[in-house]
């Protein structure tokens, strides 16, 4: 026979209204009500339906993941398996299931949004990204759907909340940290110009390059995407150059290791010949070789506080727009060298 409601309110000695609430996590009852009624529920073996309870309070108790390209090949990239960690543990915090948008192009991927708005399949929204002229974000506003942006919206910023890192001033700091070192000819590794990060990233980078008396050079920007692939791309053309750069900033660890992979074919040695820097510091970065200095944007955090914007959004629609910036450091670690030749 299966427990209900009202076995757990005789247990706990309350009224069956108490369990609801208790489930519903309501802030009028007290932590004593609320720990005796769930260890009732825990010795039964009770647990609550929340289909049913969605269905009663029109809320899906479900927050919608949107990739910025096919989730296949997304998650290739650890950025967004730890993002989404951080995502999934504010959720868990608040009993809330997690969508992943499944897309393969940026069509099915918007096709996809709709169905989740249209459908109610979701109560709020989550871009792991942000782009120039994204219609799905148009979208959501236009239907006044709670969502929140991971990185700095392009446009409305003033109406959406968003999560994200002073990408400028990190990409300052690593490419003056790279001049300290001596390094002259300094180069750039970024992906995406569509993508709002990689604006602000090259930014930083070309205010350091130029308030530090250093000539800019359009040739030692490359633009690749954010996959292992790109970053040997990018170095073969960079040391094609009749006086490539003797440091690179590569906005993405796993663009990196494709850097650091390739130059070992190549026969040149990190941080001797060249040296290189990160961004994201994720787990790769501790165990290559050599180990990847790298800008930590503490991605985890990222995911976290962009759940638990959201889900404030869908329990209070009084909710102001929110501006988080979450902090960043520089974790120095053996790819880079001082240039004593200061070339």
């Amino acid at each position: 026979m299966s427990i209900t409601i009202k076995d757990v309110a005789k247990l706990a000695n309350v009224a069956p209204s108490t369990v609801s609430r208790v489930i519903a996590d309501h802030p009028n009852i007290s932590g004593e009500t609320k720990e005796r009624v769930r260890e009732a529920m825990k010795e039964l073996g009770y647990h609550p339906n929340f289909i049913a309870r969605s269905l009663a309070s029109n809320s899906t108790q479900s927050i919608g993941l949107v990739m910025p390209s096919s989730a296949d090949k997304a998650l290739q990239n650890p950025f967004f398996p730890e993002v989404i960690r951080g995502i999934s543990k504010g959720a868990h915090e608040k009993k809330y299931s997690l969508h992943i948008s499944t897309g393969e192009s940026l069509e099915e991927i918007f096709d996809g949004v709709v169905q989740m708005v249209q459908g109610r399949r979701v109560d709020g929204i989550i871009l792991l990204y942000s782009r120039f002229n994204d219609k799905i974000i148009d979208y959501l506003l236009d239907q006044s759907f709670p969502f929140v942006v991971i990185g700095k919206p392009y446009k409305y910023k003033k109406e959406i909340t968003y999560v994200d890192n002073d990408n400028v001033q990190a990409s300052i700091d690593v490419t003056e940290y790279l001049i300290k070192l001596g390094h002259k000819r300094v180069a750039f590794v970024g992906g995406s110009l569509n993508l709002v990060v990689t604006i602000d990233r090259l930014q930083g980078f070309k205010h350091a390059i130029l308030s530090n008396n250093l000539p800019y050079r359009d040739e030692y920007v490359k633009h690749v995407e954010f996959l292992k692939e790109g970053g040997r791309e990018a170095i073969t053309e960079l040391l094609s150059l009749e006086k490539p750069p003797t440091a690179l900033v590569v906005m993405d660890d796993l663009m990196a290791l494709g850097v650091l992979n390739k130059l070992d074919e190549m026969g040149k040695a990190v941080p001797d010949d060249i040296s290189v820097v990160g961004f994201n510091n994720v787990l790769l970065t501790e165990i290559s070789r050599p180990p990847l200095t790298s800008v930590d944007i503490n991605i985890f955090q990222l995911g976290y506080q962009a759940a638990k914007s959201l889900i404030d959004q869908t329990e209070n629609q009084n909710q102001p727009v929110k501006r988080i910036m979450i902090p960043h450091n520089l974790v120095i670690r053996e790819s880079c060298y001082e240039n004593k030749q200061n070339l």
